[in-house]
């Protein structure tokens, strides 16, 4: 596993179901094209599977 992630919101959250909204709100994401570095760990990995279809994942 990578040291980091890079995610990157590509998608709105405007009409998503309010559990994927709090999800990327929870990882730091609020605006489109906002990138954010998280650790690399299971919690961050599992969060990022809920929104997936959001979201753009690099690893650093």
């Amino acid at each position: 596993m990578a040291d980091k992630l890079r995610i990157t919101l590509v998608k709105s959250t405007i009409g998503a179901v309010p559990k994927n909204k709090k999800t990327a709100e929870a990882l730091g994401l609020t605006k489109v094209n906002k990138t954010v570095e998280m650790p690399d760990n299971k919690a961050v990995r599992g969060m990022i599977q809920r929104v997936r279809h959001l979201v753009k994942v690099e690893e650093i």
